[in-house]
């Protein structure tokens, strides 16, 4: 840390049998959402089953993706919570189909357990939106000694986040409760380059709070962690431009060209192929 009390950029990002080297690769790294659900904002009910869902992994790989999120449990506002054996059902087939697939996998989830079963059954990063603050999530993510780790910010939980949102200095507030959660797991013995920090756009944040954290995304490195952008499609951009959840492509491009300005070391999208051509051509002007 500098004398201004300022981290630099972390160089790497361990994502378990994966090692993402930032100076070796300029634009951030694509995480493809695959949503093993049926009520998922976006594409709820697409690949609830393991076939679609594998299916759909496929083509996000050879469209370009760098690391696939595999959730099974919808996140969006007011969604109705899932059980743990459910959970599993849906996520533990998709997860032993990709496991050799090429790329690195993660799991998004907020229980321990299925981050336990998930890690082993050889997924490289657990992607948390409660930032391991659930019973036991804390020790199972340590049971791996270099499994990827991303905390995200929400403020309360996904039934209630959205019912007026507050704060007084939202930069300031998000990145003191990241620097807590990662300072946390640091003290137990995770090493700094394992750890990933999601600002959590749209959980628990009004229209003007995600377009301040945009606005000085940049903010967000200064805490020396990998810094994950997560706007794909989201209702802040569906508000600023009148587009439903499917017309929001192009927004969604621009909002990672936006981060990735900004030092975004991680884009989480659905449009896989899209925002890596985007990200392509940005990168060339950046080198």
């Amino acid at each position: 840390m500098d004398k201004q009390g300022i981290s630099e950029m972390p160089t790497t990002w361990r994502c378990g049998r994966f090692l993402f080297d930032f100076t070796k690769r300029r634009r951030p790294v694509v995480m493809g959402i695959l949503n093993a659900t049926p009520d998922s904002f976006s594409d709820g009910g697409k690949f609830k089953t393991p076939k679609d869902a594998i299916t759909q992994a496929e083509l996000m790989i050879a469209g370009g993706v760098d690391l696939i999120d595999i959730g099974g449990e919808s996140t969006r506002p007011g969604a109705e919570l899932v059980e743990l054996q459910e959970e599993l059902d849906r996520v533990l087939p998709v997860i032993e189909a990709l496991k050799d697939c090429g790329v690195p996998l993660s799991i998004d989830t907020y229980k321990a357990e299925t981050m336990r079963q998930a890690l082993n059954a050889g997924v490289d990063c657990v992607n948390d939106i409660w930032a391991l603050r659930q019973e036991g999530a804390v020790d199972a993510v340590l049971e791996s000694k270099d499994c990827g780790i991303v905390l995200m910010h929400m403020q309360r939980d996904p039934q209630a986040m959205q019912f007026n949102p507050e704060y007084h200095d939202v930069l300031a507030q998000v990145m003191q409760f990241l620097k807590e959660r990662a300072e946390l797991l640091k003290a137990k013995g995770a090493q700094a380059n394992r750890i990933a920090i999601d600002p959590g756009f749209g959980f628990g944040k009004s229209l003007e709070h995600n377009l301040t954290m945009l606005g000085h995304f940049d903010q967000f490195s200064r805490l020396g962690y990998s810094v994950l952008a997560g706007i794909s499609r989201k209702s802040m951009l569906g508000k600023l431009t009148g587009k439903d959840t499917h017309e929001r492509l192009a927004p969604s491009i621009a909002a990672a060209i936006m981060a990735a300005d900004r030092g975004a070391r991680i884009v989480r999208v659905h449009d896989v192929p899209e925002t890596v051509d985007a990200l392509k051509l940005w990168e060339a002007i950046n080198t």
